[in-house]
């Protein structure tokens, strides 16, 4: 969310004190500079986060020089980077909130048997955001961890998180998303998009083909409530090297859809 729709909302509330706006001003500034990061841009100059941001040159600096400040991000003279301190201002809802508590389990439960890492995403916004995981021992990719967001068209979690969409909602969200490739085997056009959600809402799971991230596979499932609603997606990544998609399909896929299963049934 750009910091002018945060001051949308803003407004919408109202405040007859100037201190209290002029808060709310600095926050959602530095929400919108927070927020700008992401799989797609893992590190930041001033300019590229006041674009993304949808604030000055001016603003975009100040918040993220008080972010270095804190610790939050680093930098190197152009770039600014986030840290792992950055992952604390999501400790209070993924240290409390009931999904990624259910989840963690059944998460454990599927690397154990597998021995690769395994995520928990739901939709946040136009994101697929990792809100639970758990780590094998062997690393596969160096950018799917706990609080990365990954924008929706292009991963397979978010795939299987778009279904839950309506048709017009899911042509609203390619109409306004960046479908920029982060490598060759990128699927980039709306329509082929469109179908791979569409694919994913008959078969329940999606996949992903070195899309993200050259040398790596992803396979996703749908995890759905007692009332058969949409509520995260269970995803592996693994190696290209050690596994071919007809190999996923045939040994990952089952394990994922038992756990997903599970889980869904205590929601």
């Amino acid at each position: 969310m750009s910091y002018n729709e945060r001051m949308s909302i803003a407004k919408t509330a109202g405040s007859d004190s100037p201190t209290r706006a002029e808060g709310m001003n600095g926050l959602a500034k530095g929400l919108a500079i927070i927020e700008s990061f992401s799989l797609a841009r893992s590190r930041l100059t001033v300019s590229q986060a006041a674009a993304a941001s949808d604030t000055s040159p001016a603003a975009a600096r100040r918040c993220l020089l008080t972010l270095a400040e804190l610790g939050y991000v680093s930098y190197d003279g152009k770039y600014f980077t986030p840290t792992p301190r950055l992952t604390l201002l999501g400790a209070a809802y993924t240290g409390t909130a009931a999904l990624p508590q259910l989840a963690q389990p059944r998460l454990e439960a599927v690397r154990d048997e597998l021995q690769e890492s395994i995520s928990l995403a739901v939709l946040e916004g136009s994101y697929s955001a990792i809100i639970a995981r758990a780590e094998a021992d062997r690393t596969v990719s160096a950018f799917i961890r706990l609080g990365s967001r990954i924008p929706a068209w292009h991963s397979a979690t978010g795939r299987v998180l778009l279904t839950s969409l309506t048709e017009n909602e899911l042509d609203e969200h390619l109409a306004t998303a960046n479908l920029e490739a982060s490598t060759t085997k990128a699927i980039v056009d709306p329509n082929e998009i469109r179908q791979r959600v569409r694919q994913a809402g008959e078969a329940g799971y999606a996949f992903t083909d070195e899309e993200i991230e050259y040398g790596v596979r992803t396979m996703a499932v749908v995890v759905k409530d007692s009332r058969g609603e949409t509520r995260a997606a269970m995803s592996l990544s693994a190696s290209a090297g050690r596994w071919t998609l007809a190999d996923m399909h045939t040994q990952f896929l089952p394990v994922l859809q038992r756990e997903a299963t599970l889980l869904g049934r205590m929601l």
